[in-house]
């Protein structure tokens, strides 16, 4: 049975002592200025998917204009004290792993150094053609070159996605880049609506559920509604092998029914309490 509380003194009681395995969603960044895609007060969102971009360079242009303006952004972008907090658990020892569901890169930014990127990271570009990956800033240098004033004109006016979009309306005429290698089609290094996460990072998720016993591990989720089952089957296996479920977001998950306690309350304070208590 869930038990539901407001109270992030909860969470501490709960995991006190226990080694954790923590999944994380577009919730916990939400203090770092970038929205979340299904949180309370969130405007419906209609991603591009994999189908959609490879069609060709109509996709392709809308893509990259919106992701040209939302880049501009996001890139400033810092960790938040809910990132922070779970750098200095891992620090400690208290967290032998971290799945991020997120692609802002803003884990690595904290200090975590043990991260699984399980959607991919926005701050790079891979080619569809010849498999190179270069680093985003690089390709935002080349299209300000090839598209100069366009960030500047529509910035101030369009609200970003978390993976970087920016509801810019009208693209035609943004000029696209193709691979410096090959001229072939670049795109974000992010796993795409409609496409497959790659196998071998699946099985490292699952691996570090697996390290966890229920005599002393848990799974702590912060920041994620499940509603997607890129996510959600981990907490399942962790429900399956009897490891204690806990889920701090705001607003109700998928897994409410999988958890030993859901915490309706922010990241940062919550995660803060738990990284504050005595290891």
């Amino acid at each position: 049975m869930t038990v539901l509380s407001a109270d992030p003194g909860a969470v501490c009681e709960l995991l006190s002592g226990r080694r954790l395995v923590v999944l994380t969603g577009a919730g916990l960044s939400t203090d770092s200025g970038i929205p979340d895609y299904r949180g309370p007060g969130s405007r419906p969102r209609n991603p591009m998917t994999y189908s959609e971009f490879v069609s060709g360079p109509t996709a392709q242009r809308r893509y990259w204009a919106r992701s040209h303006v939302g880049w501009a952004r996001m890139r400033r972008a810092d960790p938040n004290a809910g990132h922070v907090a779970l750098a200095a658990l891992e620090a400690a020892g208290v967290v032998d792993g971290l799945i991020t569901q997120n692609v802002d890169g803003l884990h690595d930014v904290a200090g975590h150094r043990r991260v699984v990127d399980l959607h991919g990271r926005i701050d790079q570009v891979v080619c569809l053609d010849c498999g190179r990956t270069t680093a985003r800033d690089v390709l935002q240098e080349r299209l300000t070159v090839l598209n100069p004033g366009f960030t500047e004109a529509h910035s101030a006016t369009v609200e970003t996605a978390p993976d970087g979009d920016a509801a810019v309306e009208i693209t035609d005429g943004f000029r696209i880049a193709g691979c410096a290698s090959c001229h072939g089609v670049l795109k974000p290094h992010v796993v795409f609506f409609g496409e497959n996460v790659p196998k071998d990072r699946v099985a490292r998720c699952y691996a570090l559920v697996a390290s966890l016993t229920p005599d002393d591990g848990a799974l702590l989720v912060a920041g994620s509604s499940l509603t997607v089952m890129s996510g959600l089957r981990f907490v399942r296996a962790a429900h399956r092998a009897g490891v204690p479920v806990v889920i701090v977001n705001r607003g109700v998950t998928r897994g409410d029914d999988l958890a030993d306690l859901r915490i309706d309350a922010g990241c940062s304070e919550t995660l803060g309490a738990l990284a504050a208590q005595p290891v």
